[in-house]
C-alpha cells in the first residue's frame, strides 16, 4: 500500500479494538474475530490492534503478536491495519518487524514510557523504529505536552515514512501550534483523544480521530466524522451530546475506566466478557447499570 493510501486511511475513524478475554484470562479469539467483523459491517475501515483500548500494556509480547496476527488474518482484505508497538527500543523494533511480516500497513508507536524523556531522545526512539520498517507508514503517538512540533519535523526529515501523528494532548490550542510548527500539510493529524475532542481538533487541522467507542456504536463515530468532514459542526456536536455521558464515565478518575466502560457496554450486548486486566478494574454495580442502559439505547 502506498504512503498516499496510508495517509487517506488515517484521515478517518481509526478504531482501537478491545482485546476480549476468556474466563481463563486468555485471548478470546472467537470474540475478537466477531468484534472485528462487526466493525467491518458497521463501516469501519481502519484498525489499530494493540492500542490502549486493546490493553496494550497488559498484554505479553506473545499476546500482542497473537492479536496482530488474528487481526490481520480477519481484516487484511477490508481494513488498513495500523499495529500498536512500543516499550523499549528492541521490543518496539521487533514488534514493528513482526507487524510488517504479518502484513500490516502501518505501525503506531506508543508514547515512550520512561521517567526521563528528552526531546532529542524522543526523536531517536522513533527514528530507530521507523528506520527498521521503511516500507511501513509510522504514526507517533504524542502525549507529551512539552514536545515541540519542530522535533516531529526533525524526525520526518530523517524518516520519510513518518506520515501521520496521533496527537493526544488535551489542549486544542497546543495542538494547533504543534501541527503548524511541525508542518500542517506534511502529516495526517489524528485526534488521539477520540470523539470528545474531535470537533475542536478538526477545527485546528485534524482530519481523523481514534475511537474506542466505535467498538460499541460504529454508527455514532462514523456520523461524527461525516459531519466534521462536511464542516457541519452543529451536527457533530449533536453526536457529541449523545456520547457525552459514556465518555465522561470513561474519562473519570484520570481515565481509569477507559477500557472497562467499553468492555462493559459490549458485555451488556452479549458481544464479549467484561473482564479487564490490572491495573484496570471492574465497574461498580451502579456504573454497570448505567453503561448497559446507554448501550441498549444505542442498539435500538
Amino acid at each position: 500500500m502506498s504512503f498516499d493510501l496510508q495517509r487517506a486511511a488515517l484521515a478517518d475513524v481509526v478504531a482501537i479494538p478491545v482485546t476480549p478475554f476468556t474466563a481463563e484470562d486468555t485471548i478470546d479469539e472467537d470474540s475478537l474475530r466477531a468484534l472485528l467483523r462487526r466493525l467491518h459491517s458497521g463501516g469501519v475501515r481502519t484498525l489499530t490492534p494493540n492500542g490502549n483500548t486493546g490493553e496494550f500494556y497488559a498484554l505479553s509480547p506473545e499476546e500482542r503478536r497473537h492479536v496482530t496476527e488474528l487481526t490481520l488474518d480477519e481484516a487484511r482484505e477490508w481494513a488498513t491495519v495500523v499495529v500498536g508497538v512500543g516499550h523499549d527500543v528492541p521490543t518496539a523494533v521487533a514488534a514493528a518487524r513482526h507487524a510488517r511480516e504479518a502484513g500490516a500497513h502501518m505501525v503506531m508507536v506508543h508514547q515512550p514510557v520512561h521517567p526521563y524523556v528528552s526531546a532529542a531522545g524522543w526523536v531517536e526512539y522513533h527514528r530507530v523504529i521507523a528506520r527498521a520498517v521503511p516500507e511501513l507508514g509510522v504514526v507517533p503517538y504524542v502525549r507529551n505536552a512539552r514536545l515541540q512540533g519542530e522535533r516531529l519535523a526533525e524526525l520526518a526529515d530523517a524518516c520519510p515514512n513518518v506520515i501521520g501523528v496521533k496527537y493526544a494532548v488535551a489542549d486544542a490550542a497546543a495542538f494547533a501550534a504543534f501541527a503548524r510548527d511541525a508542518g500542517l500539510d506534511r502529516f495526517v493529524w489524528v485526534a488521539g483523544l477520540a470523539e470528545p475532542y474531535a470537533p475542536s481538533y478538526f477545527s485546528a487541522g485534524a482530519t481523523g480521530f481514534t475511537s474506542g467507542l466505535v467498538n460499541v456504536a460504529p454508527r455514532l463515530s462514523l456520523s461524527m466524522i461525516e459531519a466534521l468532514r462536511s464542516g457541519d459542526y452543529p451536527a457533530a456536536m449533536k453526536v457529541w451530546e449523545e456520547i457525552r455521558r459514556f465518555e465522561e464515565l470513561r474519562a473519570a478518575d484520570a481515565s481509569a475506566r477507559n477500557v472497562t466502560v467499553v468492555k462493559e457496554a459490549l458485555a451488556s450486548l452479549g458481544l464479549c466478557r467484561p473482564d479487564v486486566r490490572a491495573p484496570s478494574s471492574p465497574l461498580t454495580a451502579g456504573e454497570r447499570a448505567e453503561v448497559a442502559a446507554i448501550a441498549a439505547r444505542w442498539s435500538i
